[in-house]
Formats: structure tokens, C-alpha cells, sequence
């Protein structure tokens, strides 16, 4: 609904009106006859097409806010009440002169046309409102269909956050485990080069006490012994 398009039909009623007043209060009355009825009949299709846009004025108040609503259906109302005017006139016109029966049956079917019109209207408007309905339906299972995917994308977001903090204290972990893994490995690479070292320094000592006792045995076995002095005679005096 818009107040544009409600003011666009009062000022189409407001032409069809104008008009039709002329019609009913200085065309008319002129004529006799054929001309006369002529003139009637295209009032009563102006009739009809008023009674149609005041119909379609009627629905687009329906939907307004309340004060603007209200005024809607005032000027409605006021509007409805000229066309009862006016048709009232075109009936007095109308059994003025002529044929009174052709005329009760000009008004008969000028109303049965005019009801035709509203029923159309009716049920193009009861199919909107029936389309309405189904559309209202679909916007709530969306709207449904939406706040439970928020619902579970905010868990889907709790459950990443749950991981990333998972994850990040792993990575800490890793780190204090990497970090501890240097440390050792250092401590193993010095404690092998001081392993490395000392059995250096093992045979070392080793093959120093290899060459040592390799001397005392030459010395005590192997070497040339030197000969003996002599042995003095003891001295005998002679007799």
C-alpha cells in the first residue's frame, strides 16, 4: 500500500465525478429519445468505472497505519456517498422520459454489472490476500530456517575458538618440547665429546704403561748382562 497510489485513484474518481455530474445535471435533460438514452447508458459505464476505482480506494486504506487509515476510509465514505448521489439523479432522469421499464432495466443491469465488478474485485482481492498468506508462511519457515543456521554457526564458531585454543597450547607445547630437545641434545653432544676425551686420554695412559712395561721387561730379560770382576786370591805370606 502507498498514499500515492490512493491519491492517484481520487483524482481519477474526482475526473469520473466531475464528469458524470455534468452528464446527469446539463447533458441530459437536453436530449430526448435515442440521444438521451445513449447519454445515460455511457453515464451508467462511468458509474461502473467509478464504483471500481472507489472499490480499489477502499482496499488500498485497508493496510494503512491507523490515523492515515482512518482519514482513507472519511474520504472513501464521502466519495461513496456523491456516487449514490449521482446515480440517484441518473435515475430520476431516467424515469423522466422514455421507456420506464427499458430504464428499470438499464438500472438493473448497470447494478448487476456494477455487482460483477465488485465480485471480480472481491476475488482478485481475496486471491491476494490468499497469496499474502502463503507468503507470510514461507518469510516465518525462512526466517525460522535462518535463526537456526545462526544458531549453529555461533556453535560452530565456539567449537573453532575451541580448537584454536586447543591448537595454540599444542604449538606452546611443541615449542617447550623443542626447546628441551636442543637442550638435551647439547648436553649429549658434550658429554660425548667428553667421553670421546677421556678415552683419549685412557689409552693414552695405556700405551704409556704398555711402553713402560715393555722396557722393564727388555731391561730384565733381554738385555746384555756385563761380565763379572775378579775375584782377588786372598794373599798367603810366605814361610
Amino acid at each position: 500500500m502507498s498514499s500515492e497510489k490512493f491519491e492517484r485513484y481520487q483524482e481519477e474518481l474526482l475526473t469520473l465525478y466531475e464528469d458524470l455530474k455534468y452528464r446527469v445535471e446539463v447533458t441530459i435533460p437536453k436530449y430526448d429519445g435515442e440521444e438521451r438514452k445513449k447519454l445515460i447508458r455511457h453515464a451508467e459505464r462511468g458509474l461502473e468505472e467509478a464504483a471500481i476505482v472507489l472499490q480499489e480506494m477502499e482496499e488500498e486504506a485497508k493496510p494503512a497505519p491507523g490515523s492515515y487509515r482512518s482519514q482513507m476510509v472519511a474520504k472513501v465514505r464521502n466519495y461513496r456517498r456523491e456516487l449514490d448521489k449521482i446515480t440517484r439523479d441518473l435515475k430520476r432522469a431516467s424515469d423522466g422520459r422514455g421507456n420506464r421499464s427499458e430504464l428499470f432495466h438499464s438500472q438493473s443491469s448497470f447494478e448487476n454489472k456494477v455487482n460483477v465488478a465488485q465480485s471480480n474485485q472481491r476475488a482478485r482481492l481475496l486471491q491476494g490476500q490468499e497469496t499474502l498468506n502463503r507468503t507470510s508462511d514461507s518469510l516465518a519457515r525462512t526466517h525460522q530456517i535462518a535463526a537456526e543456521t545462526d544458531e549453529i554457526g555461533v556453535g560452530i564458531i565456539d567449537e573453532l575458538d575451541g580448537q584454536k585454543e586447543q591448537l595454540l597450547n599444542a604449538r606452546d607445547k611443541l615449542e617447550d618440547m623443542d626447546h628441551s630437545l636442543g637442550k638435551s641434545k647439547r648436553i649429549l653432544n658434550s658429554m660425548g665429546r667428553r667421553i670421546i676425551t677421556n678415552k683419549l686420554i685412557l689409552m693414552a695412559v695405556i700405551l704409556v704403561e704398555l711402553v713402560i712395561l715393555g722396557v722393564v721387561v727388555y731391561l730384565k730379560f733381554f738385555s746384555p748382562k756385563e761380565p763379572a770382576p775378579p775375584t782377588a786370591r786372598p794373599f798367603t805370606p810366605k814361610t
